[in-house]
Formats: structure tokens, C-alpha cells, sequence
């Protein structure tokens, strides 16, 4: 039988249908148990490659026959090797195009909203890293929100849309990935636009994005008024879209909450997380939909493939929007907090712009999942 590719983006749309799909992943166990892809209907089986290099006669018992199978490594390469194995054994067989690796990488757009004069907006899915980042449009002219460093994707979707990307903004300075906002603006001519108490350190020109601060996007109108939400990090600032979209950056999340420890500052932030969930956001309306800026689990992807739920519904669902002890809430988001992400600190400095790794770089620091929420 033929072995096939598939892509990241095939197998995303698996994940959003909810189909089955039998994964047998030959990274070493440890990276396996650490960050693996996720589906509601996904089966696995994990081998390390050095285990099949006699063969794969010894887990063929293990495998279905009645199923596709999707092979898994972390570039492609031995993955391909492990699929013709089972090929000839007579089973049908795919392997995971461009690896772990794409599978980091890929951005799946999906159109969330329409604003009242005509726009748009859109969410693009990063799906292997839990990271959401947007695009609203009007009118001719695109702002983009907490883009990734795969900067093309928002380039190329904008030329298709045919508007010109004229404002540039990251909610917080981020440190579980490489932000792409500031190549964008590079590129672009558009503004960029960072929270000042988080941008202290910053060796670039950005426009300092604080609380009152209102940019108008096309000739509708549509304002993104900045809502200042510290507790992720000190400047974390939300964006409440056309009176109807809440992007809450990574202080919300549809299943959990931001940690505030990113920056080595649990102790003095978590007072601050507390105020924003608790006191800023509860003063806003509760029909808003909410867009976060992560996901942490799979079940909050929507049958339509986006990441949103109504403020409202969070606040009756959202385990830490209901923990009315303020000692317990504490203790929930300082101790026993998931490891944190891989190469933060390096993350945060590259995002400063102190440092600047190059691609292959890039990618081995923002290898793994979400670390960015706690619930």
C-alpha cells in the first residue's frame, strides 16, 4: 500500500469534527507524556522509534486493522520510515507531514464574528500550542492581536481579504510564545501597540497601549477600547471589541484562568488576578463573547472550530470565577501550578527584544502545550 502524508491541517479538522483516529507516536516516551496530539476520539499507541528499528512485527497485535493509522515523530523523518514498515505489514497508514514540528505551527482561521458596520473578525487556531490570536476587519483595513511569530499566515490572509493590516497589538507581553506582532508592524507599516508597565524593558519604539485608549479600524468606527486587566502579567490589558467581543488576552480562559507566575511574580500579582476576574469583569456585560488568547484543554473548541463563550456563561461555569475565599483562590493560582513553559524566560527576553534567536531556535523554545492557565 502507498504510504500518505497528512497534514496538520487535516488532522485539525479531524480534531474539530470529532472524528476517530488510531496515532501511534514514535518520540520518546517523556516527550510523548509531556505534549501530544490532542482529539476527543483519538486513540494512541506510543513507541519509541529506536524500539522499531528491527521491525514492527512486535506491536502489530497492538495496532487496528480496521482503522487508518497516523504515524507520528517529531520532524517527519522516522515516522515515514515506521509508516512503510506497516504499509508492507498490509495496514493502511498516514504519517504526520513536517511532524510535532507543523503540528506546532499550524494556524487554523476561523471567522468568529460580523461587527455592526460590516466587519469581521477572525481566530486563528494554533492548535497544537493552545495559542488563539485575531484579525478584525473593516472596511479595508485589519488589526491583529497577539499574532504568533508565523507571520505569513496573517500576511497572506489579509492580502486574500484585500485589506491592509494597520494596527498591531499584544494584550501583555507574552511568555509561553514568540509574539510575531512587531514583524508584522515592521512589514506592514502598521502601529504596534504594548502594554506600557510591560514593555519597561523593551529595547523598540511601540505605542503605549493603556486603559482608555480607543483605535478605529476602517471607517466604521469600530473601537477596540483597552480595558486595564494586570494579573497575568502587570500591564495585561483586555480589548472589548464593537460593545460585543471581549479579548481577555490571557487573563480568561473558557475553562480556566491566567497564571500570574510567568514573571517570577505569583506573591505580588495574584491581588491583582483577583481584582480584574472578580471587580473589572464582573462590572461588564455579560452577553459579551469572550475570545482568550489560549485554550488549555480540547473540549473548549466549539463545534465550529473557535475557541468563545459568553462572559456570562463563565461566570456561572469558570471554576476560578466562583471562589468566593480569597485565601483559597490564592492558594489555587500560586501552588501546585503546572510546569511552567518551556525557555519562558528566554521567551520573555526574545519578546523585549534583548535577544534574537533564529528560526530553528525559535521553534525549540516554544516546543510543548499551553502552560499559561491553572484551573
Amino acid at each position: 500500500m502507498t504510504v500518505k502524508p497528512m497534514t496538520a491541517k487535516e488532522v485539525t479538522r479531524k480534531v474539530i469534527n470529532k472524528e476517530e483516529l488510531f496515532i501511534l507516536d514514535v518520540r520518546n516516551n517523556a516527550d510523548f507524556a509531556d505534549w501530544k496530539i490532542e482529539g476527543r476520539y483519538f486513540s494512541y499507541l506510543n513507541v519509541p522509534y529506536f524500539e522499531l528499528l528491527e521491525g514492527v512485527d512486535d506491536i502489530l497485535d497492538r495496532l487496528p486493522s480496521d482503522k487508518d493509522i497516523l504515524v507520528v515523530c517529531a520532524k517527519e523523518g522516522s515516522s515515514i520510515m515506521v509508516a512503510d514498515m506497516l504499509s508492507e505489514a498490509g495496514l493502511s497508514v498516514s504519517f504526520l507531514e513536517g511532524g510535532m514540528k507543523a503540528w506546532s505551527e499550524h494556524l487554523e482561521p476561523v471567522k468568529v464574528g460580523d461587527l455592526d458596520n460590516g466587519g469581521e473578525i477572525y481566530q486563528f487556531v494554533r492548535i497544537g500550542k493552545g495559542c488563539l490570536s485575531y484579525m478584525v476587519v473593516s472596511n479595508g483595513e485589519a488589526a491583529i492581536i497577539d499574532a504568533t511569530r508565523m507571520i505569513n499566515h496573517y500576511l497572506e490572509f489579509a492580502k486574500n481579504l484585500d485589506v491592509t493590516i494597520t494596527h498591531v497589538f499584544d494584550t501583555h507581553l507574552h511568555a509561553d510564545h514568540i509574539s510575531g506582532g512587531r514583524m508584522i508592524a515592521e512589514k506592514t507599516n502598521a502601529a504596534y501597540w504594548l502594554p506600557p508597565k510591560d514593555a519597561e524593558e523593551v529595547t523598540f519604539d511601540y505605542n503605549p497601549l493603556e486603559g482608555g485608549s480607543i483605535v478605529t479600524i476602517g471607517n466604521t468606527a469600530i473601537n477596540i477600547h483597552a480595558l486595564y486587566s494586570p494579573g497575568h502579567t502587570i500591564g495585561s490589558t483586555s480589548f472589548v471589541v464593537d460593545e460585543k467581543l471581549l479579548l481577555s488576552g490571557d487573563i480568561l480562559f473558557i475553562d480556566s484562568i491566567g497564571r500570574p507566575d510567568l514573571a517570577g511574580m505569583a506573591e505580588d500579582w495574584v491581588g491583582d488576578l483577583r481584582e480584574s476576574l472578580y471587580s473589572r469583569y464582573r462590572e461588564l456585560s455579560w452577553e459579551l463573547t469572550v475570545l482568550p488568547a489560549h485554550f488549555m484543554i480540547i473540549d473548549e473548541i466549539n463545534e465550529n472550530g473557535s475557541v468563545a463563550e459568553k462572559l456570562g456563561a463563565l461566570f456561572e461555569n469558570n471554576h476560578g470565577l466562583n471562589i468566593e475565599n480569597e485565601h483559597e483562590f490564592r492558594k489555587l493560582v500560586t501552588e501546585n501550578l503546572p510546569p511552567q513553559p518551556n525557555a519562558y524566560q528566554e521567551i520573555r527576553q526574545t519578546n523585549m527584544g534583548k535577544i534574537n534567536p533564529d528560526e530553528n531556535q525559535q521553534r525549540e523554545m516554544e516546543i510543548g502545550p499551553n502552560r499559561c492557565a491553572v484551573r
